[in-house]
């Protein structure tokens, strides 16, 4: 017979996690580093019992708002290229549901997060219990059924001996390249203090090995015979690149065979932006070098990408009408996306073995100075953005608005700091191994395209699933993986609103991130949207209500004051020269900051050769949106069908 030890679910769930660890290359990291938790109804007697009596090596941290605490642990995994996690656990409630968006930003990223949400009791004795919700149509849904299609794994433990199975399927999920994602484990807060004699090797420490399988030789032959016959082939870098931390490899396979590449938001920062095939962000949000160069190629090589809508610009970005697609990527559900010809395999190894064939071939591509040229017309724009301000010969780079935001703004915060030059500003102060994060908004739109870092995950964006509310967090998390390297969060006004709480978080860890507030007074990118299809200034911008419509005058808002509550040292910037010298100041501080940047709007960057498909109205009274609408319409018959 097995030696037994006696305890609880709870208890059991953080001697587990406490004994599990990763090997990746033959490193072998811990994989299990805290628990971040708001001790709600139904945890906190049963796993803040666990973590009080003996939390082993586990740090404890203390949430503000269970959405900002689970982008927390987001973030630090990311940051540690996802061989870290901090799970996170919450009430059976209302905690819970705060934790799905985060669940669905962490599963559409690929980035492990593992909840324990809080459960109805197993026994329905008390029932209905607080918090719970209850659907007439059955007794066992509970608001963890919402997790379901949010997360790689879900699962719900009814008894104490289920806790053994969902934890190690857990583990299989969450250290799997190709599959990991959110995983939920719900635990019926009854059970989650039972108590049961687990076997004591369930408690043996286990590492779980992060393998590097390289694709099949038969479709590594399918793709190089693909790449062969190309005259002007283009590389996707995708978040997938960044994980194998393949970008120096990919950087060699393409200044060997002179194939430019673009990158994605997951993709920038794998490889280094000095790097002379490198054209920078790529799609809806990307550089003109990119995107001119992807007009033409006939073949387009995707590297641990998803493909997504901004990547390929809607399917029409690539307008070559011979082009194929070639697809690198351990996850076979992407590999196939848009017919590629595909190679399923681990992005370093297959990087590596693909060169070989094409090397034994003598590829070479046919570029004959349009890489060149692409760059030199880039570096001159990135050169105008950087100079672009306030003065008399002003001119928004956004043209469509309401004709009073930029003179009210103005005058209403003295602001005179354009958003490119801004950027441009953080990007010549910060340090060279400074972490820049941003998220959701026009923030990431301009980012992609002016960021420019050799730091090898240095560019830190959540874009997959474009949630707002994720920047300040992640300052957080990205702190906590990097203690000795500067982190600087750009965060929009709009975005800060919906969710800043782990700044308290921040101040209680004794952290120091940098938290620069864009103020432009709205949904800056948003308003773009509508306005640019013909569409009227509508609940975009933040103004205070007139009639039936929030169309009055704009509404200012201190956000250093907010900075100040918490404890943060502040600064506020109304010019490039007062920014230059905040973020001078800010690296002589031990304690976090934040810059309340007076950003004058529609001064961020448009599109560079590229199209996005959206669903406009295609019956309208205005004129403008019928207009709007063709050129819809006509993009669309440009575009893939899939």
């Amino acid at each position: 017979m097995a030696k037994t030890v006696r305890m609880t679910v709870a208890q059991a769930i953080v001697k587990f996690l406490d004994n599990q660890y990763v090997s990746m290359d033959g490193e072998e990291t811990k994989f299990v580093e805290g628990f971040f938790t708001i001790f709600g109804h139904g945890i906190a007697v049963g796993l803040g019992e666990a973590l009080d009596t003996n939390p082993g090596n586990l740090r404890v941290l203390q949430g503000r708002n269970e959405q900002g605490m689970c982008h927390v642990a987001t973030a630090y995994a990311k940051q540690n290229g996802r061989k870290k996690i901090i799970p996170c656990a919450s009430s059976v409630g209302p905690g819970a549901a705060n934790m799905v968006t985060a669940c669905a930003t962490a599963t559409v990223n690929n980035i492990p997060l593992l909840v324990f949400p809080a459960d109805t009791f197993a026994s329905r004795q008390p029932d209905p219990v607080l918090q719970q919700l209850e659907q007439s149509n059955s007794l066992s849904t509970t608001t963890n059924d919402a997790f379901k299609p949010v997360c790689k794994y879900w699962d719900r433990v009814t008894r104490p001996e289920h806790i053994m199975t969902a934890l190690i399927n857990a583990m299989r999920v969450l250290t799997d390249p190709a599959e990991t994602g959110a995983c939920c484990i719900g635990l019926c807060q009854d059970v989650e203090g039972e108590s049961f004699d687990f076997p004591e090797y369930f408690f043996e420490k286990r590492v779980h090995r992060i393998t590097r399988p390289v694709a099949v030789e038969e479709e590594i032959e399918d793709i190089a015979n693909v790449i062969a016959n190309a005259k002007k082939p283009l590389v996707i870098v995708g978040g997938g690149v960044r994980y194998s931390e393949a970008g120096e490899e990919v950087e060699k396979f393409c200044e060997e065979f002179k194939i430019p590449f673009g990158e994605t938001q997951g993709g920038k920062s794998a490889c280094k932006s000095s790097h002379p095939y490198c054209m920078g962000g790529i799609g809806v949000t990307g550089t003109y070098a990119s995107n001119v160069l992807a007009k033409d190629a006939d073949v387009v090589i995707a590297i641990g990408s998803r493909m997504s809508d901004f990547a390929t610009g809607s399917k029409r970005q690539f307008a070559n009408p011979d082009v194929k697609f070639v697809s690198i990527n351990n996850s076979r559900y992407h590999a196939y996306k848009l017919d590629s010809v595909k190679a399923v395999g681990d992005a370093k190894v297959t990087v590596k073995a693909l060169a070989e064939k094409l090397r034994a071939v003598n590829y070479v591509s046919s570029y004959n100075g349009e890489i060149e040229e692409a760059k030199a017309v880039w570096d001159k724009e990135m050169k105008r953005l950087a100079e672009y301000k306030y003065d008399e010969t002003f001119e928004p780079m956004i043209k469509n608005m309401d004709p009073r935001t930029i003179p009210e703004f103005v005058e209403l915060t003295k602001g005179k700091i354009t958003q490119t030059a801004a950027l441009a500003t953080i990007r010549d102060v910060i340090d060279e191994d400074a972490t820049i994060i941003t998220a959701g908004g026009s923030l990431p739109s301009c980012m992609q395209r002016v960021w420019t870092t050799d730091k090898r995950g240095g560019y830190h964006a959540e874009y997959g699933y474009s949630c707002m509310g994720y920047e300040v967090a992640a300052a957080l998390g990205v702190k906590l993986a990097e203690p000795d390297n500067e982190v600087y969060a750009v965060v929009g006004d709009a975005s800060f609103q919906m969710l800043h709480s782990e700044i308290m978080t921040m101040m209680q860890e004794k952290q120091k991130a940098n938290i620069l507030v864009f103020d432009n007074c709205g949904f800056g990118c948003i308003n773009n949207l509508q306005m640019n299809h013909g569409i009227g200034s509508l609940a975009t911008e933040f103004r205070y209500r007139e009639g039936n419509k929030p169309c009055g005058d704009l509404i200012p808002v201190d956000y250093a004051k907010v900075a100040e509550g918490y404890g943060l040292k502040s600064y506020t910037c109304k010019t490039i020269e007062e920014l230059r010298a905040a973020l001078e100041d800010a690296k002589k501080q031990n304690v976090a900051c934040l810059f309340d940047l007076k950003v004058i709007p529609k001064t961020m960057t448009d599109g560079y050769e590229s199209w996005w498909n959206v669903g406009i109205a295609t019956t309208s009274e205005k004129e403008s949106v019928r207009k709007a609408c063709e050129g819809v319409m006509e993009g669309r018959k440009e575009a893939r069908a899939y």
